[in-house]
């Protein structure tokens, strides 16, 4: 073990909020990299998954191995290019820190632990936790329409006269509860997603169109509101429906196992593919009614084939049934970071074969 002293770094380390005294990360299955660094120096690019998988043999063990409450974890807003990481080996824990310079601008040569918050430009710049460039439209569009939005959603029932689809400015006339909404999304419904399991349908596929702002609500006696419409990304007309916009999503989310214990299946590949890849988008059919969250980590595993034993006819070695199961087999790790009543959406984030509509997703072993 390299001794922090001679590294010629002066750190301040981060207050340690811990909620009560934290097991090393070996007493929770989680096992520290045997090459992993002394320290690690945050810089712009790096996501809190690449950083914890330089540490971790399992990248989703961060929280296991950091020393603050659950709240901090899930919304660590305090990193930052600049900063470092850690890596106290006799506690088997993370630490973070800044780098501080002595007065007259060199590198200062001892450690030095002390409580430190940073509470200036809170969130700005802030290291995401896996690359937000993959996600981005997903986070803010509706993509996934479950049965009961789709249902009771208002919708288009007149356009501007003589426009036959609606463009930016246009007015549109919609009928629908509301419920007390002003910002809403325009989309229509696609392919029906099917659950891998039951098969029954639970949820669409939508279209995005664009976004339209409530401009009259509709007058005592009438349930046509007029509308003006935002932004147009798709054609939208008569019979489309609109879902009010979600709140901006929370991004910074560290990778962590759920809360209870979760059994998925990967219900549909984003784009209409047979087969995913690295960085690529699935939905399985679990939600937050399931105990999913967004930073939610799950392994994926390919399932089993059942196969024929010759053998067990003969009743060789006291096998008698000749259909036999063949493990599940962990193909790699999926990250959710949208989450609906009953389908989530995950990002691949290792895989060590293609992935596959029907394959399990489960809590991390």
């Amino acid at each position: 073990m390299k001794n922090f002293s001679t590294v010629g770094t002066r750190l301040f380390v981060a207050a340690f909020f811990s909620a009560g005294a934290a097991l090393p990360a070996q007493a929770m299955n989680c096992q520290f990299r045997p090459d992993a660094p002394d320290q690690h120096l945050v810089v712009k690019g790096d996501t809190l998954w690449d950083i914890s998988g330089r540490f971790l043999e399992k990248p989703w063990c961060w929280p296991q191995v950091w020393d603050l409450n659950k709240e901090q974890i899930h919304n660590p807003h305090w990193i930052y290019p600049g900063q470092i990481i850690w890596f106290d080996r006799a506690a088997g824990r993370l630490r973070l820190g800044n780098k501080i310079e002595a007065g007259d601008g060199s590198a200062a040569g001892t450690l030095r632990l002390s409580p430190q918050v940073r509470t200036e430009g809170l969130g700005k710049d802030a290291v995401p936790s896996i690359p937000s460039g993959v996600i981005e439209p997903f986070l803010t569009q509706p993509l996934i329409i479950e049965n009961d939005e789709l249902n009771n959603a208002p919708r288009i029932i007149a356009t501007q006269e003589g426009h036959v689809f609606l463009g930016k400015d246009d007015k549109a006339y919609v009928r629908g509860d509301l419920k007390d909404g002003t910002s809403f999304q325009a989309f229509r419904p696609g392919n029906a997603l099917k659950d891998p399991v039951t098969h029954a349908v639970i949820g669409y596929e939508a279209f995005y169109l664009g976004t339209l702002k409530l401009r009259t609500p509709a007058k005592a006696g009438s349930d046509v509101h007029t509308f003006t419409v935002a932004t147009a990304k798709e054609e939208m007309g008569v019979g489309d429906q609109l879902m009010q916009a979600p709140p901006t999503p929370m991004r910074n989310y560290v990778p962590h196992p759920p809360e209870q214990r979760v059994e998925a299946r990967v219900a549909a590949i984003y784009g209409g593919v047979t087969h995913a890849g690295q960085n690529q988008v699935v939905s399985i059919n679990r939600g937050k009614l399931d105990g999913l969250d967004i930073g939610s980590v799950l392994q994926l595993y390919h399932t089993g084939r059942t196969v024929s034993d010759p053998g067990a006819s003969k009743g060789w070695h006291g096998m008698s049934d000749p259909q036999v199961k063949l493990p599940d087999e962990e193909v790699g790790s999926l990250f959710i970071f949208r989450v609906f009543k009953h389908i989530s959406y995950g990002l691949i984030m290792q895989v060590t074969a293609p992935v596959e509509v029907g394959d399990v997703a489960q809590s991390p072993e």
